[in-house]
């Protein structure tokens, strides 16, 4: 088969030929046409003003078609763009609405209160404006420690051994120049073994998602489980300040080998400035006379970074956060929707695959058979389309029911689903199959696959994607011969359209009444149905 572009190419240069010809062919005559009429110079010189006329019309209408033409149909009307606000605050005001807006349609009302409550917390979080600062890392590295000595007084257990932390305890940390109350949380630690410390990571993963500004805490270089969800913190757009604790219990040179390691793993991912090192609990000190000494908590590095960050981007780093966590919250809400929109319409499907099968196989015309598949699968897409907010009409429904019937039928998938059915139905039933029976759970499975293809199709908001029709459908064929599938497939044919039938055949048992369904003639799907 000859690519498509070779093939326009020769179209094209036959075009070129012929124009050329017939300019030919036109100059030669008026040609001749003037030194006839030459003799009369009234004529003569209405004939060259025609000529030019008919000139500047034809290059006129080339330049259209050629240039501006084309131009205006690659410019697609555009939806107006929302006008949204211009500071980051009023943008997370606006996600907020939109999210309400969303959770409104879920059906579930046990999990659309669970989503009204976060975003009203999120909402009074953005009103509140405190900065909410979360300590974050394993639990031997001293975060407890780290609160502390920032707080100047004891909040909880100095050296708490590791699994003590079981929920975030949180604090009001005084700051400065800050007009904001800065609440610091504690959270358990993470790389925990067991259920238990499964579960107590989840929650501070959680917490630390929910902060405006992360302190994450270690005792030495960064092991891989440690950078992990740094990384990952880092790229839904938290502010993180890496804190080496325990700077005591190391030399000078090797405090400083430490900090360059840090400083050049997470470059990238946390600026060389927001890694500082501290000790939030140092060790006592014996000294030569036995007793112990007590160095003092050095923390200070800490406390001026943090105030530097919070007096430059405090305000940001709110705003940043309840936008993270309201886009979070469209997110589930998405998700949600869309698995509560798909059961929907996979209901639909199902229940119009059977009544498609049914009139197939109780109509004996095969171009009855095609016209009220069609008007089955136009009043699908109608129903699909009412589930995902799309207002489509019987008009347009059955027109994209056709366009879809040619796709399968261009793809081979309509022979390919015959042979397919007819299969599947003797290894189970045995025997000859009545033609009827064939036709109609090979519709009921041709209607399904149309079904599945409207779904995608309404999902990606009517827009059938890159690959087109084409693509999406060949993957829904894929998907829906598996054999698995279609072992249940045809069991469920079995209870729905063959004993309905009562055929008189033995194999076939006779306890269901058949099918009555009619259609509506349309000579256009005649036509196309005979093409």
């Amino acid at each position: 088969m000859r690519p498509v572009g070779f093939s326009r190419l020769i179209i094209l240069f036959c075009g070129i030929v012929l124009i050329l010809g017939m300019g030919i062919w036109l100059i030669d005559s008026l040609s001749r046409l003037y030194w006839q009429i030459a003799y009369y110079p009234l004529l003569s010189q209405l004939l060259i003003v025609l000529i030019i006329g008919l000139l500047a019309v034809l290059l006129g209408a080339a330049v259209y078609y050629l240039f501006i033409l084309p131009h205006q149909q690659k410019q697609k009307p555009r939806r107006p763009r929302p006008v949204l606000p211009s500071d980051k605050t009023g943008v997370a005001e606006e996600n907020l609405k939109a999210v309400r807006q969303q959770v409104a349609q879920i059906q579930d009302e046990v999990v659309k209160q669970e989503l009204l409550t976060r975003s009203r917390e999120i909402e009074q979080n953005l009103n509140r404006g405190e900065v909410q600062v979360i300590v974050f890392g394993t639990g031997s590295a001293g975060k407890t420690s780290i609160i502390n000595a920032l707080l100047g007084q004891i909040v909880g257990q100095v050296g708490a051994p590791m699994g003590t932390t079981e929920e975030g305890a949180t604090y009001t940390l005084p700051l400065v120049g800050m007009n904001r109350d800065i609440l610091i949380t504690d959270t358990p630690g993470i790389l925990e073994a067991g259920v238990a410390g499964t579960e107590r990571e989840k929650l501070a993963r959680r917490l630390a998602t929910e902060a405006d500004l992360l302190l994450f805490v270690v005792d030495n270089d960064l092991r891989q489980s440690e950078f992990n969800p740094l990384q990952m913190l880092a790229e839904i757009g938290k502010r993180s300040i890496v804190v080496l604790n325990k700077t005591d219990l190391y030399t000078d040179r090797d405090r400083e080998t430490i900090l360059a390691r840090l400083r050049e793993r997470l470059r990238g991912v946390v600026g060389a400035a927001d890694v500082v090192a501290v000790a939030a609990n140092p060790a006592p000190i014996r000294v030569e006379t036995g007793e112990f000494f007590q160095p003092d908590v050095y923390i200070d590095p800490l406390i001026q970074r943090i105030a530097t960050v919070l007096r430059s981007e405090g305000e940001d780093l709110i705003a940043d956060n309840i936008l993270l966590q309201s886009q979070q919250l469209g997110e589930k809400a998405r998700e949600l929707l869309d698995t509560q929109r798909r059961q929907q319409a996979e209901k639909i499907v199902e229940r119009y695959q059977w009544i498609g099968a049914g009139v197939v196989a109780a109509t004996p015309l095969p171009v009855i058979d095609l016209l009220a598949t069609a008007a089955v699968n136009a009043q699908m897409v109608v129903e699909i389309g009412r589930v995902y907010g799309c207002d489509i009409n019987r008009d347009r429904g059955r027109d994209m029911a056709l366009s879809l019937g040619r796709t399968l039928a261009s793809l081979g998938i309509v022979k390919g689903t015959i042979t397919l059915v007819t299969t599947a139905l003797q290894l189970s039933l045995g025997g000859i199959i009545v033609g009827r029976v064939i036709q109609g759970v090979t519709a009921a499975y041709l209607t399904r696959i149309a079904g599945k293809s409207f779904i995608e199709y309404f999902r990606q908001d009517q827009d059938w994607g890159d690959g087109g029709i084409t693509e999406v459908v060949q993957r829904q064929f894929q998907l829906n011969r598996r054999d698995e599938f279609i072992k249940s497939f045809v069991q469920e044919a079995v209870a729905k359209v063959i004993k309905p039938l009562q055929l008189d055949s033995p194999d076939v048992p006779e306890t269901l009444e058949p099918l009555e369904l009619e259609a509506e003639y349309d000579p256009e799907l005649e036509e196309w149905h005979r093409s």
